[in-house]
């Protein structure tokens, strides 16, 4: 028997070179996935505003379910936590505008943990019959725990307010913000399943009805859900209608530097006030019934500076209407509140609302002690802003104005109850300003459009420097103003009073859909054990 030698001269058939190929497989399979969580994240964020892009979200959640599908729950958590990443890292970056960028990195690997949690349950539950379902509803219990934790939470980026241009809009006022970012959600992990179910067969010949069905519904029922949700969308007046008046005085410079110069802002905001007072005498503007300022409009305290109080007293008297006032006011127990003042023409400051969801590390340094060892920035707040205890509802001429105050705008709880408290209208008095032409004014305005439709309610949005706008009850926008340019918006808007479902409902959808996602949890565990227990690797509808 002859021995049988390799070449040297031939290195293709050396035994090293097969290793090699192999090692190469082995980090091409683990970082294929990975860029695809990562750049499907990024794709998501390009579906948020100031772009009107909204079906991208559609195809993100396709990509992110393809990398999900079939993991361990440990590769689900590493590749929900880049996705988190590159999803949030861009939609946050104005965070650092001001501050510089450790904030805003601080905030995005945060708020990726919990996309990060999702991941692990996504990849969990993926082998289950009715993977879509389990999946979005895993996401919307992600978003529920967003929103609450830490520091009262951060719901920021929510599906649901990246749709403010999108098809499945109408969703918001049957459900609210959990039941518009589950279709959308439930959409997208339904296209990915329905390409799967087809991919498998054109590879085996076997059409699986069941799973097929499952698939197709997770795409058909948003979409078929959202058009039978459009008559809860309405512009009708149903108390009348109301001439609003929102004020955007602009401010002398962009930046945390323009609160060094108080009393220009205010000085702005009057101006602004009386120039509209003088165009309404003249003909050349109808006259409102109710005009609305920005957030931190007077810096100063009108109650203990007499200038303040005497410039913003001859503001309402020049308009003629009662005006909502946005203040920082220290109490008499010595507590600061970001506070909107009703000012009459007649009887002066009448009622307060004081801002109750404050901005952590903006209005107020949680853990201050702690987190002042690692920086000194926590000494920009000097004095922490105090919460408010009860819902703001402003009766201005008559009509009932409810009022979130800019951070307010993003938690539901916010909004809902200034609704059911009786606001016929909302305002969302915001400070913009401190970012500067970023895309937060933008972000911030398409959550006032969904919270139109969410409780079918015209929304001003009046800003210190842009962009102010006036949202109908249908999320429309009928008039907006440019960045930092002094202006006027003068609009009619309905009055309401009906509830939509989704104002009716509150917080129980929303639980439901956590409901859900624990039962899906569940019943993977108990899959995933009861295959360890017959030694099986396949799952329930493989």
């Amino acid at each position: 028997m002859t021995a049988t030698t390799t070449p040297v001269d031939e290195p293709e058939q050396l035994a090293p070179q097969p290793a090699r190929a192999s090692r190469a497989e082995r980090v091409l399979r683990r970082l294929v996935p990975a860029a695809a969580a990562a750049l499907s994240g990024v794709l998501l964020y390009v579906s948020f505003p100031p772009r009107t892009l909204w079906w991208l979200a559609l195809p993100a959640f396709a990509v992110l379910a393809g990398t999900l599908h079939g993991r361990t729950w440990k590769a689900g958590l590493g590749l929900g936590y880049l996705f988190g990443l590159g999803f949030l890292l861009p939609l946050l970056v104005w965070t650092g505008v001001e501050v510089g960028p450790g904030p805003w990195l601080a905030l995005a690997a945060v708020e990726a943990v919990f996309v990060a949690l999702v991941g692990a349950g996504v990849a969990a539950v993926s082998r289950l019959p009715g993977y879509p379902l389990w999946a979005a509803a895993l996401w919307s219990a992600g978003e529920a725990a967003r929103a609450r934790v830490p520091f009262s939470g951060f719901p920021w980026g929510k599906i649901a307010f990246g749709q403010a241009d999108g098809v499945f809009l109408p969703l918001a006022a049957l459900g609210g913000t959990p039941v518009l970012g589950f279709a959308v959600v439930l959409c997208g992990f339904g296209l990915y399943e329905t390409v799967r179910r087809a991919r498998d067969v054109r590879a085996t010949g076997i059409v699986r009805r069941g799973a097929a069905a499952v698939a197709g519904l997770s795409v058909l029922v948003p979409l078929l859900g959202a058009f039978a949700a459009r008559p809860l969308v309405s512009d009708e007046a149903e108390d009348g209608t109301a001439t609003i008046a929102a004020i955007q005085g602009n401010v002398p410079r962009a930046g945390l530097g323009f609160n060094a110069q108080r009393r220009a802002v205010l000085d702005h905001h009057v101006r602004e006030t009386e120039r509209l007072a003088a165009e309404v005498r003249a003909g050349k503007a109808e006259r409102p019934d109710l005009v609305l300022w920005p957030e931190n409009s007077s810096d100063i305290d009108p109650f203990t500076n007499p200038d303040a109080r005497q410039e913003i007293e001859d503001a309402v008297k020049a308009i003629g209407v009662p005006l909502s006032v946005g203040g920082v006011v220290e109490g008499k127990d010595g507590k600061l509140y970001n506070e909107q003042i009703l000012w009459d023409p007649e009887k002066g400051p009448v009622d307060t609302y004081d801002k109750r969801q404050i901005q952590p590390f903006g209005e107020y340094i949680p853990l201050r002690g702690l987190i002042s060892v690692f920086s000194s920035d926590v000494d920009m707040v000097r004095q922490d802003f105090s919460r408010g205890s009860r819902p703001g509802v402003f009766t201005m001429a008559g009509t009932e104005v409810g009022l979130a105050t800019c951070y307010e705008a993003a938690f539901d709880w916010a909004v809902r109850d200034t609704v059911t408290h009786g606001a016929q209208i909302l305002s969302v008095p915001s400070n913009n300003a401190t970012f500067d032409r970023s895309e937060m004014t933008y972000q911030q305005l398409a959550m006032s459009r969904v919270r139109a439709v969410e409780h079918s309610r015209a929304v001003a949005v009046p800003v210190t420097s842009g962009v102010s706008a006036v949202i109908m009850p249908d999320g429309t926008v009928q008039a907006k103003t440019r960045w930092f340019t002094a202006d006027s918006l003068v609009e009619e808007v309905p009055l309401r009073s009906s509830l939509t479902p989704a104002t009716r409902l509150g917080p129980l959808p929303e639980g439901a859909l956590v409901l859900i996602a624990l039962g899906g949890l569940g019943w993977a565990v108990a899959s995933a054990r009861a295959r360890r227990s017959v030694g099986t690797g396949r799952g329930p509808g493989e």
